[in-house]
């Protein structure tokens, strides 16, 4: 078998080969993950992919992030979809309005406890509240106790015609005395009710600041 001549390469085409031995070698040595970490995952079907970045297959699935030696580096979760990135906010929306009520509760009790440093001041704001209430209710009694005396002259005048029809001037005095009467009536119930609205109050903020004035105490 007769054998090949060997003749020495040219320079140009050596140095070409020897550029392309070493990208080879470049290539082989560099890691697949461009310095970012090897994305790992398994579809929804059950294959096993891997990338240097995130795998858009993967998306609702979870993906694991590995560092060149194989080992994790974290846990990416699936990404939400537009129904969850909403629940989220709503939901992170819903705590920051607690945390604003809770805020807004603090505030309010120390507001509180400023302007009542003891049960007597608190009382004394009780009873002028209540006062304003009484006031009222006593201009409504003393009215109502005037109506009634000025009704009477009229049912004097109205016993002339039993079994009449009343004169036109005289009913109309019965009717708006009757009207009157009937007003301030309703004026003294809703006094009342407000007298009992105003203790219910005081009685609820009582309570409060006793547990306020106990913290205080306890320097808490």
């Amino acid at each position: 078998m007769s054998r090949r001549p060997s003749y020495p390469l040219p320079r140009t085409v050596a140095a070409w080969l020897g550029l392309l031995a070493a990208a080879g070698a470049m290539a082989q040595a560099a890691p697949a993950t461009g310095g970012d970490g090897i994305y790992t995952c398994v579809t929804a079907d059950g294959r096993r992919l891997t990338s240097d970045r995130p795998i858009a297959d993967c998306t609702g699935r979870e993906q694991r992030l590995l560092n060149r030696d194989g080992s994790l580096r974290r846990v990416v979760p699936p990404a939400m979809s537009s129904e969850e990135r909403a629940e989220r906010e709503l939901e992170e929306l819903r705590r920051e309005r607690e945390r604003a009520a809770r805020a807004d509760a603090v505030r309010r009790d120390r507001n509180l406890v400023n302007r009542y440093p003891d049960e007597a001041s608190h009382q004394r704001a009780r009873e002028a509240a209540l006062d304003t209430a009484r006031g009222a209710m006593r201009v409504s009694e003393n009215r109502l106790r005037d109506l009634t005396a000025e009704r009477k002259p009229l049912l004097d005048e109205a016993e002339f015609y039993q079994g009449k029809p009343l004169p036109a001037k005289l009913k109309r005095a019965l009717d708006a005395n009757d009207a009157s009467a009937e007003a301030q009536r309703q004026a003294i119930a809703n006094q009342q009710a407000e007298l009992e609205r105003i203790n219910q109050l005081y009685d609820v903020e009582l309570a409060r600041l006793k547990r306020l004035w106990t913290e205080r105490a306890a320097g808490r």
